[in-house]
């Protein structure tokens, strides 16, 4: 078995869960190859500057304006078709990629390779399977594509989703998000808190995603004020100014407090904390329901990072707060609640799917043989 998997660098998820797959492809199938290759930086770095640049800066800076170009590529068709049509001009160079490559399936992480692939798809690439891994908890029209011959999603409630947009059920397997063996494995806790040099207390992690955006600064300093003995840790991705920040605003507090920028211990961390405070990215938030850890939702992105915090306030796993909450008395709150999180951990663990990774895996390698 060969797999390719194509994906975009527009946030971290999408690459992440490609190689969550790949670490379990090794595992279960020693004899396999596997590629991950972000399209958009193969195909052109100045394209992939300007694509994901953009994407940034909207985000960052123009939030209103991106829920609204978001909401009308889901709802008007010619803006999506003429997006799909640019992404198909690129396509000849991933075409040279699977001629030179020659793999028995395609794994797609995000839609940008899917619409790449469909040039090509009914004649070119005719007998090898392209399966897509949708990384939230909402679909949108990017995905749809007569030529996935799979859809693998988070739940079963995006199976019946995708039935409504025209995809056959048997094409849909609701396996869920891929994580990382590292959130699947339990570690000892007192192991842990040794090795990051943390104390044995309520804690609550903060996280901006990889990038380090959202309102942190302001979530931080209301920890800070929270009248409970907790422990504050703060993880900043490649913020390196927020971290600064933060570190600053932190020297003065008698509180446990420890601000990371980028690290992989994301599992440890989300291992030894009763609570996460984050943006509800589909990675993050699959890596925590496999964590059956209780998440308070900050700075959604508009569109489908909103979809998300939906489902998750929805499921019970999460509570979501905006401007007009008091977050230090909601900490205080889930502090002295302990049935509270005890509910909210219970709702993560029925919606967890920690053997995503491995289903999607197994299936990959019954349809390459």
């Amino acid at each position: 078995m060969k797999v390719l998997f194509l994906s975009a660098s527009t946030g971290s998820g999408h690459i992440r869960a490609a190689e969550a797959i790949i670490e379990t492809i090794f595992e279960g199938y020693p004899d396999s190859e596997s590629l991950v290759v972000d399209s958009l930086k193969y195909i052109n770095p100045l394209v992939d500057k300007l694509v994901v640049g953009g994407y940034l800066t909207a985000v960052r800076s123009s939030p209103k304006i991106y829920k609204k170009i978001y909401e009308k590529t889901e709802s008007n068709e010619i803006i999506c078709n003429i997006s799909k049509a640019l992404n198909m001009v690129f396509s000849l160079r991933i075409y040279n990629l699977v001629k030179e490559t020659k793999p028995s399936a395609i794994v797609c992480t995000h839609p940008f390779p899917l619409h790449m692939l469909s040039a090509f798809k009914r004649k070119a690439l005719a007998n090898i399977p392209i399966i897509s891994v949708i990384t939230d908890f909402v679909s949108h029209s990017f995905w749809i594509n007569s030529h996935s011959d799979i859809y693998i999603v988070a739940n079963e409630y995006l199976q019946y989703d995708l039935k409504e947009r025209g995809i056959p059920s048997h094409k849909v397997f609701p396996y869920g998000i891929p994580v990382s063996q590292d959130f699947i494995i339990q570690r000892s806790r007192c192991m842990i808190l040794k090795e990051l040099e943390l104390e044995d207390r309520f804690t609550v992690l903060v996280m901006g995603g990889s990038l380090g955006i959202g309102d942190i600064v302001d979530t931080f300093k209301a920890l800070l004020c929270v009248q409970r003995d907790i422990q504050i840790v703060a993880v900043c991705g490649q913020n390196h100014r927020l971290k600064k920040e933060l570190e600053s605003m932190s020297t003065d507090t008698v509180k446990s407090v420890k601000i990371l920028g980028y690290t992989n211990n994301i599992s440890d961390l989300m291992e030894i904390s009763d609570l996460i405070i984050t943006k509800p990215g589909g990675m993050t938030a699959a890596e925590a329901l496999v964590k059956q850890l209780p998440m308070l939702i900050i700075s959604p992105i508009p569109g489908q990072e909103e979809g998300n915090a939906d489902f998750l306030v929805k499921s019970g796993a999460a509570q979501r707060l905006d401007g007009t909450d008091n977050i230090s008395s909601v900490i205080e709150k889930m502090f002295d609640n302990p049935l509270l999180l005890k509910g909210m951990r219970q709702s993560a663990a029925a919606m967890s799917k920690p053997s995503a990774s491995k289903d999607i895996a197994r299936l990959i390698y019954q349809l390459s043989v």
